[in-house]
């Protein structure tokens, strides 16, 4: 399995971290992306690439962190984007419920590391929360612009909206959400969703699945993630498992 969206360079695994990452083939996890938030975040996911053969890095500001973007930040996430490990430009994107950063310069930052993206030829993964209908309409102009692979990370967002973005040809990914068993929404994308553009993450230390939910996240928590969307789906979990690997070494050009 393949967990296309994860933090561990977050404090939470400061304490076993190596231990962890060097455990990852024995529980079922091939590779691991490493996302970046911030600068400093972007520096350690490349660091934790290097250091690991089954980890990548993705560089980014995330919509929290937009307020801290410079063209300082933007020169070094260029020379960051020169090693050989980084995959992609993200998390970026736009989110209105916390309003961390204001929400022009969130706009704004996010347009600009689309097209930084253009610039350096690498595919995207957008943050979205509470801006449905912006991030969309910033995705679609992308797309019309910018030859340009999006990936939308965590996705939450309605069905009808998981169709439009289909039309785009984009990539969704669904984490530990669609375990909740609240979560209707989240099942149904799982059920609708194109399975030739469907990743799966945990977004780990965050969003745990059940049976462990309230529990930290990690990334060989995936596998159930992938046990549930392939009941929604009534597909067997090894295939459904083979054809997300896919789709998103296809998404990261590996």
């Amino acid at each position: 399995m393949i967990d296309s969206h994860a933090h561990l360079d977050d404090a939470r695994f400061n304490y076993d971290r190596d231990v962890l990452i060097k455990n990852l083939k024995a529980n079922g996890v091939d590779f691991v992306y490493n996302i970046g938030a911030d600068l400093k975040s972007s520096i350690a996911s490349v660091e934790l690439a290097n250091k690991y053969d089954n980890v990548h890095a993705v560089i980014g500001v995330h919509p929290h962190e937009a307020k801290t973007y410079s063209p300082e930040v933007e020169e070094k996430l260029i020379e960051l984007s020169k090693d050989k490990k980084v995959r992609a430009i993200g998390e970026i994107g736009l989110d209105f419920y916390y309003d961390h950063s204001p929400r022009d310069v969130q706009r704004e930052v996010f347009k600009r590391q689309i097209v930084l993206a253009d610039k350096l030829k690498l595919p995207i993964v957008i943050h979205s929360r509470d801006a449905s209908l912006e991030t969309y309409e910033m995705v679609e102009w992308a797309k019309k612009t910018y030859d340009i692979e999006v990936l939308i990370h965590c996705f939450s967002q309605s069905v009808d909206m998981m169709k439009r973005y289909m039309k785009l040809n984009c990539y969704i990914s669904l984490g530990g959400a669609v375990t909740f068993k609240n979560a209707r929404v989240p099942k149904e994308v799982a059920k609708e969703v194109d399975i030739d553009r469907l990743l799966l993450e945990t977004d780990c230390p965050y969003m745990t699945p059940v049976p462990f939910r309230g529990k930290r996240n990690e990334p060989m928590y995936v596998k159930y993630v992938a046990k549930e969307i392939a009941k929604i789906r009534g597909m067997d979990e090894d295939e459904l498992v083979s054809i997300t690997d896919v789709n998103t070494k296809r998404f990261y050009n590996d």
